[in-house]
């Protein structure tokens, strides 16, 4: 062999252990979209940072955005999503009724969708990752019912019950794991079942504030769907005097600080803790797998708690964990497990 060939040989053998080590090194790096339905709540900063520390972590890379609870402006920014490239975006809808077009329509250019949070219902789906929300509205109602028990020596009173976004399936979920308690217990009176645009804190503070006009100041509880409106709830009762959990059942979730404090400070009676940190890490893991093994089925890939029909189709579904947190397990729950510390909870001292 002349040495000119030997030349060419070795040098087409170096750019194909090049080709397939470059291959080989891009062959896991795939990108993945997070799209959330708002950024309003606090507890959203937890669930971005987290999911995208885990997805880096696992060779993806991320392309992030949210919605401002706006239904138009999310069908864009899912739109621009799939024109980047993304394999799969993780999706927390603003209207579960109608975000399964988006879902079909990244089907159709090959791309999976992971359902995040909150359960889009009559559309196609290819994974769930999400708490149980039915379960969080049992935990509030059954803390309502301890508390009236310690207070009143039996289970009555006036309910309220403030209701997220109207249609939303985490609203329903919620709102029918509290109602169940609630209708399970005759003497309960529910006086308010409102439902409020944008799970506005203001719009909360507003019913609030209506009904204890109505009701001249004899309402028991108040059940939240979430810790914003929860927070509205307690500026109402404030101005009135009422903001005590000696006066007034309060019950909120998804631990913002402020809602967190307020049970410190006996103002709030109950925060259910939705753990943001399992729930983004566990939808990052999940997405960047179905991203890397684009031709096998969700269900060969995840472990998957159980299966839920969304009216359209059978949804493989992860669930993770929710703690409700009150006066009594603070440092043993939200301090313990890392969400905030001793000082952010009750001040320095």
């Amino acid at each position: 062999m002349s040495q000119k060939i030997a030349k060419t040989l070795l040098a087409a053998c170096a750019m194909v252990a090049l080709t397939l080590g470059s291959q080989a090194y891009g062959a896991d790096k795939v990108k993945i979209g997070f799209l959330l339905k708002t950024m309003q709540e606090e507890r959203y900063q937890h669930d971005k940072a987290d999911f995208t520390a885990k997805a880096q972590a696992l060779g993806a890379d991320v392309v992030f955005d949210s919605a401002n609870n706006d239904e138009q402006a999310q069908l864009a920014k899912f739109e621009n999503m799939l024109a980047k490239g993304c394999k799969v975006i993780v999706l927390q809808p603003v209207n579960t009724g109608t975000a399964g077009k988006m879902v079909a329509e990244a089907n159709k250019e090959g791309v999976k969708v992971v359902g995040y949070d909150s359960m889009l219902v009559n559309g196609p789906l290819d994974l769930m990752v999400m708490q149980d929300s039915w379960a969080v509205g049992k935990l509030q109602g059954e803390a309502m019912l301890n508390w009236l028990q310690n207070k009143k020596g039996k289970i009555e009173g006036n309910v309220a019950l403030i209701m997220g976004q109207p249609g939303d399936s985490n609203a329903v979920a919620m709102s029918s794991g509290a109602l169940e308690i609630i209708k399970q217990n005759p003497s309960l009176k529910l006086v308010v079942e409102q439902s409020h645009e944008g799970w506005s804190t203001d719009k909360a503070m507003a019913t609030t504030e209506n009904a204890l006009t109505k009701y001249k100041n004899n309402i028991d509880a108040f059940i939240c769907n979430n810790s914003g409106m929860a927070r509205g709830v307690v500026a109402a009762l404030d101005a009135q005097g009422l903001a005590s959990i000696d006066k007034v059942f309060v019950a909120g979730s998804d631990a913002d600080l402020t809602n967190i404090q307020y049970v410190a400070q006996g103002k709030q009676t109950v925060e259910i803790w939705k753990k943001v940190k399992p729930l983004a890490e566990t939808a990052a893991e999940v997405a960047v797998k179905l991203a890397q093994n684009p031709d096998k089925k969700p269900a060969d890939l995840v472990k998957v708690d159980k299966t839920i029909n969304n009216g359209a189709v059978d949804v493989p579904t992860v669930v993770t964990e929710i703690v409700p947190v009150t006066k009594d397990n603070l440092d043993a729950t939200v301090i313990a497990g890392g969400l905030y510390t001793k000082e952010q909870v009750y001040g320095k001292k």
